[in-house]
């Protein structure tokens, strides 16, 4: 069965002040409108996501929420994994393992270094960082997500590219 995994770092956000805790840091207003743009890319490419899952930090959270509101995705159906908040990559696959199998398309929210190399391991391609805001469509052949670690797919898509 093909799936899409839209893979998505969180938009721009403030620099922290001081004793400022990386988790409650906030989107800017280049972030906001960044993430607004974001959602509109993804509504035009892929109408509906069948499922969001998002780190609880703030700037992810946030960035989650206004996508959401672009695709008219209900923001209580959000699945916030503190797993993926600052996570490796193992806990990035782990958390979409555990989707049901009627899920075909998900948008995950998170963080850097862990969202790049999960995208670099599942195409088999050295890709450069993403940007904040920025998003990878990853199509994958797969009959159940918790076979995700056994599989690569390709880049569908990219809302940095004109290209695809």
């Amino acid at each position: 069965m093909q799936r899409y995994v839209l893979i998505c770092r969180h938009a721009e956000t403030y620099d922290p002040y001081p004793l400022q805790p990386d988790f409650e840091r906030e989107l800017t207003p280049e972030g906001i409108r960044k993430a607004n743009e974001t959602g509109k890319w993804v509504r035009e490419k892929y109408l509906k996501l069948d499922a969001i899952v998002a780190s609880p930090a703030r700037r992810s959270s946030a960035t989650a929420q206004i996508i959401a509101n672009r695709l008219y995705f209900d923001q209580d159906k959000i699945t916030y994994d503190p797993e993926i908040y600052n996570p490796r990559e193992a806990q990035l696959l782990q958390s979409l393992s555990h989707l049901p199998d009627s899920v075909t398309k998900v948008l995950i929210v998170s963080h850097n270094p862990a969202l790049t190399q999960m995208v670099r391991n599942l195409v088999n391609s050295n890709l450069g960082y993403l940007e904040p805001g920025q998003v990878i469509v990853v199509s994958i052949d797969l009959e159940h997500w918790q076979d995700i670690y056994i599989t690569s797919g390709t880049i569908a898509a990219d809302s940095f590219s004109q290209a695809m």
